[in-house]
Parts: C-alpha cells; sequence; structure tokens
C-alpha cells in the first residue's frame, strides 16, 4: 500500500536539489529569466527521450556524446533560442559554456537545454553572464519555471510525495514547457523530472518511456513536431526508498497532467479535447486514426466554431487509411448519439444537446468502429484566431 499526495514548492520539495534562473537580456522581459538551471548535491542516474524530429537540436547531439549509462549533476536550460540547425558549431558553444560554468561550480557531465527560434547560434557571453548572478544554492523553482517557457501563457510545475505502507517516503517533481509546435513524437516542449526515489536506473529507461506513451506522445496542438522535443528525468537516490508500483503510478500521474497542462495552454486554445477510438481491427489502426482527429486542422477549427458537424470527424476516420465501415460506426459527443447507422442527421434537439456540449471547455468525442478490439485515446484541442497571430508574428 502507497499513498500520493500533492506536494507545494515544486522542485523545491525533492531534497538535495537546487534549482534557479535569471534574466541576460534575451528575453525583453526583465522580470521573467531566460537562463536557468537544475542542479544537484550529488551525480544522478538520468534517463531521457527526445523528439524524433531528424534534425534533432545541437543539446540533444551533446547528450548522446555521453557515453550508455553515465551520471550528471547539472542542467542548464536557456530560451528564447532553440541553438538547433546550427550544426558542429552549436555543439562547440554549449562546450564553451560548460567551461565556463566549471571555473563557477562544481559540474559532473553537465547537460544543456533549449527552447526558442531555430537556426541561431546562442548567445554564449550572454549566457555566460547569468553564472555570476545565479546562486546554484538556492531553491527557487517557480523562477524556474517561468523561465523556460516560451509563448506559455501559465508555468507548468507539479510535485508529488508518496508515502509508502512503512512510513518511508519518495518525492518527485517536474517543471515543463510547451504551448505550440506540439505534436511530441519521442521516444517545442521540454519536461525536467527529479526524484530522490532510489529507483534502479533500467526502469527509470523504462518507466520514462512508458510514461511519454501515456502523456506526451499523445498529446497534439498544431501536428507539428519540434527540434527539440525532450523529457528527462533524474533520480539522486538520496531517500532510499523505492517502491515500482507506486513509483510508475505517480510519474505516470504527473507526466499525464504535465501533457493536459500544454493542451490547456495551447497557443489561443479553448478546448481540451479527448479522441477516443474503439472497435478497431487493432490498437494500432485505432491509434492512426485517433492521431488523425487531434491533428486535423478541420476538426481543430469546428472545436473552436462549437460546430458539432460529425462529419469532420467520420472524413477524418475514413481518409486515415484504416479499415472502417459508415454503416457499423458510431460517433458521441460525450455520451450524446452524434451518428450511427440510424441517426444519420441530426434532428433539432440532438443537435442543441450537441452545442451544449461543445461550448464545454473539456469533454470527449468517442467513435466506435464496429470492427474488432483495438483502441486508442489520444488528446488535442481547438485551433484560434491567437494561434495564427502568435505564430504569424513569433520572431517579430
Amino acid at each position: 500500500m502507497y499513498k500520493i499526495t500533492p506536494a507545494e514548492n515544486g522542485l523545491a520539495a525533492v531534497p538535495g536539489f537546487y534549482c534557479g534562473a535569471t534574466n541576460v537580456g534575451m528575453r525583453p522581459d526583465k522580470t521573467q529569466g531566460d537562463v536557468a538551471f537544475i542542479r544537484s548535491e550529488t551525480p544522478c542516474d538520468i534517463a531521457a527521450v527526445f523528439t524524433s524530429n531528424k534534425f534533432q537540436a545541437a543539446p540533444i547531439k551533446h547528450f548522446q556524446r555521453y557515453p550508455e549509462g553515465f551520471q550528471t549533476d547539472f542542467i542548464l536550460i536557456n530560451a528564447k533560442n532553440a541553438n538547433a540547425m546550427t550544426g558542429e558549431k552549436g555543439v562547440e558553444d554549449i562546450d564553451t559554456l560548460m567551461a565556463a560554468l566549471s571555473s563557477k561550480v562544481e559540474i559532473h557531465n553537465p547537460l544543456m537545454s533549449s527552447t526558442g527560434v531555430i537556426g541561431y547560434r546562442l548567445p554564449v557571453e550572454k549566457i555566460i553572464a547569468a553564472f555570476d548572478m545565479l546562486n546554484f544554492t538556492a531553491t527557487d523553482s517557480d523562477k524556474a519555471a517561468r523561465a523556460i517557457m516560451t509563448t506559455d501563457q501559465f508555468k507548468k510545475e507539479l510535485a508529488y510525495k508518496v508515502e509508502l505502507g512503512d512510513g518511508a517516503c519518495f518525492h518527485i517533481a517536474a517543471i515543463c514547457k510547451g504551448a505550440g509546435m506540439i505534436n511530441p513524437s519521442m521516444a517545442t516542449m521540454l519536461c525536467f523530472i527529479i526524484t530522490d526515489a532510489t529507483i534502479p536506473k533500467s526502469d527509470m529507461d523504462a518507466l520514462l518511456l512508458d510514461g511519454a506513451e501515456h502523456s506526451f506522445n499523445r498529446i497534439s496542438v498544431d501536428g507539428d513536431t519540434s527540434t527539440n522535443d525532450t523529457a528527462m528525468l533524474l533520480s539522486n537516490q538520496q531517500s532510499g526508498t523505492y517502491d515500482k508500483a507506486a513509483f510508475s503510478e505517480v510519474l505516470n500521474r504527473l507526466m499525464f497532467e504535465l501533457a493536459m497542462m500544454i493542451l490547456k495552454d495551447g497557443e489561443g486554445a479553448n478546448k481540451l479535447v479527448s479522441f477516443e477510438v474503439k472497435g478497431a481491427r487493432s490498437d494500432a489502426e485505432a491509434q492512426k486514426a485517433s492521431t488523425a482527429l487531434s491533428n486535423s486542422l478541420l476538426v481543430k477549427t469546428a472545436l473552436f466554431g462549437e460546430d458539432p458537424n460529425w462529419g469532420r470527424i467520420a472524413s477524418t476516420i475514413g481518409a486515415s487509411g484504416i479499415s472502417c465501415d459508415e454503416r457499423k460506426l458510431t460517433i458521441h459527443y460525450d455520451d450524446l448519439l452524434i451518428y450511427s447507422d440510424t441517426f444519420r442527421e441530426l434532428d433539432k434537439e440532438r443537435e442543441a444537446q450537441a452545442y451544449t456540449i461543445m461550448k464545454k471547455e473539456q469533454f470527449k468525442v468517442s467513435c466506435d468502429l464496429g470492427l474488432g478490439e483495438g483502441s486508442y485515446t489520444s488528446y488535442g484541442c481547438d485551433l484560434s484566431y491567437e494561434y495564427v497571430k502568435i505564430n504569424a508574428e513569433y520572431r517579430t
């Protein structure tokens, strides 16, 4: 038996870690940081999953140069510049930063993560200037969580305490950023998870992959996959406590809640919608159709317009390339039947009910193909005028 309870103060809830941020002028608002760090008192085991985009950013390439099974005690994070498509010079810039950082604080296999505009080298001198402003023995999770934001409208930060039946406990916490360019295909969102659980490295790798599959890999704001997508899990092992079932549950809960925060923040989004596809010939076919629904621009704009046009749902499923039959298909919005072979046209009463559902901030679209046992649920949001405005003006 175990008990999972929310904890306060984000990353500060986990003993043995420090974090903070400062502003060096990359972000014009001086009240918000643009360079952040996460530091451990001792070297940590690390698990990570990265974007499947073929043009992986320099921080990911830098990470991949370390030997398998390495430990780290420091992550440097910057906003406003993705350090992507910068070639070998982008990796060299990270080496330069880490060499300068090592003269300020003792570090072991330091890592870097970046978010922002693609195609520009890091402002190395500005970031080096941050090292004299950061307090590497302080813990300010709020400042760190806000510093890694780009088009995010709010910080994404969570922490939990897990108490086992014998009274022993461990902690887990995370900060995350993401609002646009969101269609993670991991193994521009970043997630940094820390824990003091004494978790085996093999469990870290497996559980992080499973957590990503059930959270970040199931969401779509706009169908675009970033060059920088990263989720990292660090454990300093300080608690001396671990339970695999408890850790798996709390990690999945934490990652799923962060993923839902990303969708709610989705650059002008007003709706968070789950797309359940069941009755498919296989889970793979259900996943293909569900993902097509969460990515579809026509579906997203119908959600924004609160238009219960089931035709966009049906046509997207039909275009996804999976096995389907219009005579067997049923579509529900929450518990309301929208389409079946018997009810192909919405009467006034059901259409009015559908409008009521679509005005909600959160609801479910459920599609039963009636062909098998395959099922999958993905998550998406609407596409608003604000999304176009934000991305049209991204560099201005």
